[in-house]
């Protein structure tokens, strides 16, 4: 009770102006932008469009900047063939334009030709390459907004800077959070004259990750008023409506809460930024090429009495934004978004009574929390935290739908806490569960499956089950010669140096071991956790196996020890598995035929000299390898004949010749269970003749002596080929 009144403190505390915890505000970030994105109107908002400087434009007039000429083009088509209610600019005209030529005309006239055909030409291509004076003749007398970018730390002001909206006493504005910047970049005097409208598109108030969620409506330069591009591009569209401030005093706490223009009212926070109402991702508004509408081939319905924006998407340009709704958005389109939403009447704001109910909200999750959690089972305390959870993102969703922001973060992480500490003898409980699993589960195996099992111990029992798994048997040939030529010491540490990286191969393919039998190891697949793969698990880790085992070669004939080989055999199909055994010790472990079968499949792998045995049902449940079909067998103790198959490699690994090989080689069955010995003994002997290793030809001879013996003493017409063995 007391650790969960201290939680309920420190929340309650942070909430408050008087102290920030950066991961609060990390978590107030991530909640606030996933129930943004959660209820997005989306759609397209066709009201604004964005004249976009694609690449296409930038191939087809050429590279930016372009000449004024150009923009003067646009301009007078815009406003003359597509009848557009406002243009901004997102963009500065800083600086003249020099790429028309004219300065090369007027070093000319310094040298004073005094040739009428001269200067009349000169005249004339005068006053057409004056780009500048065109664009601002363009822009005389239309509803067109220019932009500015303010400077938070260098005190230069380059150019001109239009009359401000308002101004404020310079006590209050050195009281306020609103940015306060240094300096300015603004456009040509001939350009900045030709309109009575500039708005700036830098933002001072980008977040910590920096995403764009908030973005100032004005700024305070000299404590007079500035708009930002939207706010000004708004106020032109419906009809150069008067700016007022409403600016809220309490005590000592004084801040402009909402600028009205005209009948729109727009909140904005104690920086004088607005939260982004973002329709959705990048393309919520049309984007149509700029050199589509020079060309015209675009429907003046589609632009007829729009707000349109001349910015860029393409990438070279670098106006490309991280927002919380998309990555890569086109800065263009924040400002479109912020236009949408004063239009729509739709952006979010924090009132100054908000605190007063955030502070309120806190106490009473808290104290419902503590007190009620205290009378209720683990499980009814799951229930009631859920219920709370879910009664407080429904009231969080409601509020935010009636556009004012309320903090989500920390009454949740309040509830979640607090439901920690109420619940932590689970945790103890659970920490039991784990160690018991470890325990009895550890030896058998990998860590990586006993982590999982701790994580889902209803999917695991140590009771007796049927279940369909995959067994492997491996078996150190010859082991008993070796054990002659090695000393007990020697001998011990072989098998160390064998069986430790089997095993590890074995854990890697998510196995479980059975047993060590002396030189020999069991594993099996599919058990104590459920696994759909066993099959495909087993036959690779068998491959991976035999692969070791080569790898270990060169560092036991360093030692002087004889090379060390091994058989492999394995089986799918129904078995029983669970904790068997006696009173006084148990095991985990298979029991059943199919386990019994795996083992005589590994005996069988010396008499076919074939390192990797399968059954066909193993081949059927692991499709991905390349096998070679060895026999039909019964082997002891089984009356029902079984099609075993060597495992090749895996599928992309094989040669084009052997794969040829086995191919011959299948012939040559067929045609032996048909008892067309001539014709088998033939096609065997030519792979037999070829450059074989030593394993095929055990292969090859095995059938060839086969075939001489059923020559001696043929087999029953309705012989279907299948050999019984009589040996383990």
């Amino acid at each position: 009770m007391l650790l969960s009144f201290y939680i309920f403190l420190y929340i309650f505390i942070s909430t408050t102006p008087f102290i920030e915890v950066p991961i609060l505000n990390t978590l107030e970030m991530f909640t606030s932008d996933l129930r943004l994105k959660l209820t997005m109107p989306k759609g397209i908002d066709d009201r604004v469009v964005i004249a976009d400087i694609d690449e296409d434009s930038i191939q087809d007039v050429g590279r930016w900047p372009w000449n004024r000429a150009i923009l003067a083009e646009l301009i007078d088509t815009l406003f003359d063939h597509y009848h557009i209610k406002v243009l901004g600019f997102d963009v500065v005209f800083s600086e003249p334009d020099d790429v028309s030529g004219l300065k090369v005309l007027e070093q000319l006239d310094s040298l004073k030709i005094n040739d009428s055909q001269y200067l009349a030409a000169s005249a004339e291509f005068k006053q057409k390459l004056a780009y500048d004076h065109i664009f601002s003749e363009a822009i005389k007398g239309r509803n067109i907004v220019l932009g500015m970018v303010f400077d938070q730390s260098n005190t230069d002001e380059i150019n001109s800077l239009k009359k401000t909206i308002s101004t404020i006493a310079q006590s209050l504005a050195e009281k306020t959070l609103i940015a306060k910047p240094q300096g300015y970049t603004g456009n040509i005097d001939i350009i900045h004259q030709a309109t009575d409208s500039v708005g700036f598109f830098d933002n001072p108030n980008i977040s910590e990750d920096g995403l764009y969620r908030k973005v100032p409506l004005f700024q305070l330069y000299q404590n007079g008023f500035h708009p930002s591009l939207a706010l000004a591009i708004t106020r032109k569209a419906i009809g150069d409506q008067n700016y007022y401030f409403n600016i809220t005093k309490t005590g000592n706490y004084q801040a402009i809460e909402q600028v009205q223009l005209g009948s729109f009212i727009i909140p904005v926070d104690k920086t004088g930024s607005v939260t982004v109402p973002y329709r959705g991702s990048a393309g919520s508004f049309p984007y149509i090429s700029v050199k589509n509408i020079l060309n015209k081939s675009i429907a003046i319905d589609a632009l007829k009495n729009r707000i349109i924006i001349l910015g860029t998407s393409a990438p070279g340009l670098q106006d490309i934004r991280a927002t919380p709704v998309d990555t890569a958005m086109p800065g263009v389109e924040v400002h479109a978004n912020i236009i949408s939403g004063i239009l729509d009447q739709r952006i979010p704001y924090q009132p100054s009574y908000i605190l007063g109910v955030e502070l309120t909200i806190i106490i009473i999750l808290g104290l419902l929390m503590m007190v009620v959690c205290n009378y209720l089972s683990p499980i009814k305390t799951m229930l009631f935290t859920s219920t709370l959870i879910a009664l407080y993102l429904i009231l969080n969703f409601l509020i935010w739908q009636q556009g004012i922001v309320i903090f989500l973060a920390s009454p949740l992480l309040l509830i979640m806490m607090i439901f920690v500490v109420h619940m932590s003898w689970g945790f103890v409980a659970e920490n039991n569960t784990k160690n018991t699993v470890k325990k009895l589960f550890g030896q058998y195996v990998p860590p990586g499956l006993v982590d999982e099992m701790v994580n889902k111990p209803e999917w695991i029992t140590q009771e007796g089950q049927s279940r369909e798994l995959t067994v492997l048997f491996a078996d150190i040939r010859g082991f008993t010669a070796i054990s002659e030529s090695l000393s007990p010491k020697e001998l011990s540490e072989l098998l160390n140096l064998v069986l430790t990286p089997l095993t590890k191969v074995i854990y890697d393919e998510r196995g479980t071991i059975d047993k060590y039998i002396g030189d020999c190891i069991m594993s099996f697949w599919g058990a104590p956790l459920p696994n759909n793969n066993h099959a495909e698990h087993g036959v690779s880790a068998a491959l991976n196996m035999l692969e070791k085992v080569k790898q270990l070669q060169s560092s036991f004939s360093e030692r002087g020890w004889p090379a060390v080989n091994i058989g492999i055999g394995l089986n799918t199909g129904e078995m029983s598995v669970g904790n068997m055994g006696s009173e006084y010790r148990m095991a985990y472990t298979v029991l059943g035929d199919a386990v019994n079968l795996a083992a005589r499949v590994e005996g069988l792998t010396k008499q076919y000299g074939v390192a990797l045995i399968v059954t066909e049902f193993t081949k059927q449940a692991a499709p991905n390898f390349i096998y070679r079909k060895l026999d039909q067998v019964k082997v002891k103790g089984k009356n029902e004949a079984v099609t075993i198959y060597e495992v090749v490699n895996f599928i992309g690994s094989v040669s084009d010749e052997l794969i040829e090989e086995i191919r011959q080689f299948h012939f040559a069955y067929e045609y032996y269970c048909q008892q067309k010995w001539d014709d088998a003994a033939g096609i065997l002997n030519t792979l037999a003749n070829q450059k074989q290793s030593e394993t095929n030809n055990v292969l090859y001879q095995l059938y060839l002596q086969r075939i001489k013996n059923y020559k001696l003493s043929p087999p029953d017409k309705n012989w279907s080929g299948v050999y019984s063995h009589q040996t383990k």
